[in-house]
């Protein structure tokens, strides 16, 4: 006889009822009973406890769980929230610190069709539910249990993950889900319904930089969210359910399936007509599509550099820079932020010109270059090719040469590594305020910084501090140093001949006039007799305090990559009599009501050396624009200001410096390519004088024509008139009369008397008529330290923090990492590679 199905699982059943009777009663079965529960197998009443304690427990839980998720006033500040304005010195608003690109609409200015094709697909219980849809939440979890995956989140369940992304996460877990659903109570007992719409509608992201439905409307149909067609209303809450998969930007087909799905889905909720839905679906799609850029401000470098600190600013006095309405006032001049920009553009204009030409030519960017194959197989399409793994990659040699056979790849290849850039700061001496800054020439092209990110070689804009550092070791502006070969004995037995860009004279030549004309065979030997310890030391304390610099010959010449933040400030601490201050970019941040939070005072000045010395370097450095490498500014920009400055080139032109000061303002320009083995490939564009000067001083002569400045302030001379220089003065030349001129062939054994002879403009270096023409610099600064060469180490580097100045986030200074490797063949018009090995430091003497 078949037993049914039934029949079977009752004897199973009472088999096993029978069983465990049987065992219960045995002895184990008594011994076991006699146990603790813990112990033990639990009775059915202590069954029938524990069923019953769970919903309790699960009770407990989630009160224990209410204090983690988002309080009710941070869910009003959602709503509310209020971004930080940063506004320049002088009341303009530069930028705001918005959390996402979004531009919030009010509900009644979103197309009815939105919200309609919203609630029909998303949550079509939403009128009638207060946070959560128990029904569809059990019907979700009943098919993912069944193997077929399902949503069950309201709307308002949605926009709490929304919201609050890092506070209720993102995992697929039952803890999630809690604070998810306690979230969405809190969101429905504070917003009405057409405020959560309206809230959700605006925050939702749409992806390319998008987030909210009217950010979302004008990038795939160029207009406003209140013209959006039932089509585009129902292509957009369509890409809710997977941005990217329905993305009709790259995934038309998906896209048009999921739309037809929404408008099926309002004809299933008797908002659209079903002989209307039958006409819409066969509607191709159109799109209207441009990627929406977030608004980067006037100074968008600046305004990053200050996020930073604003961050950690607002952080410990428990603020939001995003939700909280915090107005931060800047030291930067909107009018001299303009001006600087327009300089860095022109200028750029000019040498972009030059370098597409030059690289453009056969000789420039060709297959056939060491230089441009190295680019290649450094690029990520290379790396995509090679890439291990794939089935279709191809060896490095078969890569390279399909590369280099793609025009198209070549030419944007080309066009990204020959873009020349640009950094430009300027900075008021008096309290290190930062006026004007320029990380790059175009920040959405370019986002990195060339002023406080990019290390790169200073060149003879380090030269003053080799100079200065001789000053304080007694020497003075009119000693005379003889213009000729210099040999340099390295330790290990090896020679550095430094070299100008035209032959040695063998003529006596002032100090003044040496960095005038930025002599490397004067600026070399200098170093040596001073010191490299010494110089790094005065560096530091005017303030190159982030980067480290090499002991070594060549930094003498500026080897040792800093920022043009660093050099800006220290000429800047030149300019106020030898005194430091670190910059500053905050004077003061107010509440949304204008309640003052906090100021910000610049520090007393830190007195580095004697304003003697000072004074001295200062009118040395007024001689470079006077009758030496800077003069251009006096010559073409009609600058007759008291101004004193420096130019510097490196090796191959690969930088180009120019600083100048002025008594309230110090301004300087680096310019370049990102990639330093990528140069103008002309020796008299790469000049400093001609790449980076006229960006400072298109930028100078508007400034000093404007009543932003007093032009006629002269720097303030030193207090001279007490006994002790009086008589070490006389002392000295007593001296030096004593010496005699005996010994003037040796030129740079002994310094001469006070009245040398000035070799003025007519005997300048490099000139080719002695008359208006360019004098060219001694470019070449001299690479650091080869890998695997020992440095001396640089006792006088501060702590890393030692910049935590106002708008400055500590340890901010230091740059990204190198991009690319440093080129081993280096080459100029000038000096040869010197093996570059340590310096001893010299010994004090009594």
């Amino acid at each position: 006889m078949r037993l049914s199905l039934n029949e079977l699982k009752e004897k199973w059943l009472t088999l096993a009822a029978a069983l465990w009777l049987r065992w219960r009663a045995s002895a184990l079965g008594q011994r076991l009973a006699d146990l603790p529960w813990w112990r033990r197998w639990p009775t059915r009443r202590e069954w029938l406890w524990l069923v019953a304690s769970l919903p309790v427990l699960f009770f407990v839980y989630v009160l224990l769980l209410i204090p983690f998720t988002p309080s009710i006033s941070d869910i009003r500040k959602a709503k509310l929230e209020q971004p930080a304005q940063i506004m320049s010195a002088d009341g303009k608003l530069i930028g705001e610190f918005k959390r996402s690109n979004r531009q919030w609409v009010p509900l009644d200015q979103i197309a009815p069709t939105v919200v309609k094709a919203l609630v029909a697909t998303e949550d079509h219980r939403f009128y009638e539910h207060h946070g959560m849809d128990f029904t569809r939440t059990l019907g979700s979890a009943i098919h993912t249990l069944n193997g077929d995956p399902q949503g069950g989140s309201t709307i308002t369940q949605q926009l709490a993950r929304n919201l609050y992304p890092t506070e209720i996460g993102r995992a697929r877990n039952i803890n999630r889900k809690l604070k998810e659903a306690i979230t969405a109570f809190k969101i429905e007992a504070l917003y009405t319904k057409d405020e959560i719409l309206e809230t959700y509608l605006n925050t939702v992201p749409f992806l390319y930089n998008a987030y909210g439905i009217e950010m979302a409307a004008r990038t795939y149909f160029d207009k406003p969210a209140a013209k959006l067609s039932v089509l585009e209303s129902a292509t957009l809450v369509g890409m809710l359910k997977g941005n990217a998969y329905y993305n009709p930007v790259i995934n038309p087909d998906r896209a048009i399936a999921r739309r037809n799905t929404v408008l099926a889905q309002m004809v299933k909720r008797g908002e659209l007509k079903p002989e209307e839905f039958e006409r819409l679906k066969k509607r191709p799609m159109r799109l209207d599509f441009e990627r929406q850029e977030e608004p980067t401000g006037m100074a968008p470098h600046f305004a990053q550099q200050l996020r930073k600190w604003l961050i950690a600013w607002a952080d410990k006095h428990d603020y939001n820079i995003y939700t909280d309405g915090l107005v931060v006032r800047t030291t930067l001049d909107s009018r001299l932020q303009t001006w600087a920009q327009q300089a860095v553009e022109r200028q750029m204009r000019t040498l972009q010109g030059i370098a597409s030409s030059n690289w453009s030519r056969r000789d420039g960017w060709s297959a056939d270059s060491a230089l441009v194959r190295q680019l290649v197989r450094e690029s990520e399409d290379f790396r995509k090719l090679t890439r291990s793994g794939r089935a279709d990659a191809l060896s490095e040699d078969e890569a390279l040469k399909k590369l280099l056979a793609d025009k198209a790849f070549m030419k944007a290849l080309r066009e990204d590594k020959t873009r020349v850039q640009a950094g430009f700061l300027a900075m008021d001496p008096r309290t290190s305020a930062v006026l004007a800054w320029v990380g790059s020439r175009d920040y959405t092209q370019d986002a990195f910084d060339h002023v406080a990110q990019a290390r790169r070689q200073p060149g003879s804009t380090f030269k003053p501090f080799v100079y200065g550092a001789a000053l304080q070791q007694g020497a003075r502006p009119e000693d005379t140093r003889k213009d000729e070969e210099v040999e340099i004995k390295l330790s290990g037995g090896e020679v550095w001949r430094p070299t100008d860009a035209v032959d040695p004279t063998g003529v006596p030549m002032t100090l003044t006039d040496a960095l005038a004309y930025s002599k490397n065979t004067i600026t070399a030997e200098l170093g040596q007799e001073v010191g490299m310890d010494r110089v790094i030391k005065l560096a530091r304390a005017l303030g190159v305090r982030q980067s480290p610099l090499e002991s070594v010959p060549s930094l003498a010449l500026g080897s040792s990559p800093v920022t043009l933040l660093e050099m800006v400030n220290a000429y800047g601490s030149i300019a106020n009599s030898g005194r430091y201050t670190p910059p500053q970019l905050v004077t003061r941040i107010e509440n949304a009501d204008g309640e003052v939070l906090a100021e910000f005072t610049p520090p007393k000045p830190d007195p580095v050396w004697s304003e003697e010395h000072n004074y001295g370097l200062l009118t040395m450095m007024r001689a470079v624009i006077d009758k030496g490498t800077g003069r251009a500014i006096r010559k073409q920009y009609g600058i007759r200001a008291d101004v004193a400055g420096k130019t510097g080139t490196t090796q191959g032109n690969a930088d180009g410096w120019f600083i100048l000061m002025h008594p309230q303002i110090v301004a300087g320009a680096w310019a370049g390519f990102n990639d330093a083995r990528i140069t103008l490939k002309s020796d008299q564009w790469g000049q400093g004088s001609r790449s980076a000067l006229p960006m400072v001083g298109d930028f100078m002569s508007r400034t000093l024509r404007s009543p932003l400045l007093n032009a006629k302030a002269g720097f303030a001379e030193p207090n001279t008139s007490h006994w002790w220089s009086d008589f070490v003065g006389r002392l000295r030349d007593r001296l030096q009369q004593w010496s005699g001129p005996a010994n003037e062939d040796q030129g740079r054994d002994q310094a001469p008397a006070r009245n040398a002879p000035d070799h003025g403009p007519a005997a300048a270096p490099g000139r080719n008529d002695g008359g208006d023409a360019d004098i060219t610099e001694s470019t070449p600064a001299l690479p650091p330290a080869q890998p695997g060469t020992p440095a001396a180490p640089d006792r006088s580097a501060p702590p890393p923090d030692v910049d935590s100045s106002p708008g400055l986030a500590p340890g901010d200074a230091s740059p990204a990492p190198a991009r690319t490797p440093t080129p081993s063949n280096w080459s100029d018009i000038g000096t040869p590679l010197p093996p570059a090995g340590p310096l001893n430091p010299p010994e004090d003497k009594p």
